[in-house]
């Protein structure tokens, strides 16, 4: 458990596309198993949709970027 803590703090975003993609796919193959799709639409599916979760990770990221470029730009106080 202490392996996944330390994983997780280092490599956050990382961590973060993980465990996104692994809920997206867990909800698209309940979704999608009544529906009669190939196993190469599937994989297609499942494969499309970690790269989506990956894509919203980084957007979201940008505002991290942006906050952080924030506070290292600001200008110090006049005297």
């Amino acid at each position: 458990m202490n392996a996944l803590k330390t994983f997780a703090s280092q490599h956050p975003r990382l961590s973060a596309w993980i465990v996104l993609a692994i809920g997206m796919v867990v909800i698209l193959l309940w979704a999608s198993k009544d529906v009669g799709l190939l196993p190469t639409q599937l994989l297609a599916l499942v494969v499309a949709t970690i790269l989506l979760a990956g894509l919203c990770v980084w957007i979201i990221g940008w505002e991290d970027n942006d906050a952080e470029d924030e506070t290292t730009n600001a200008t110090p106080a006049k005297k």
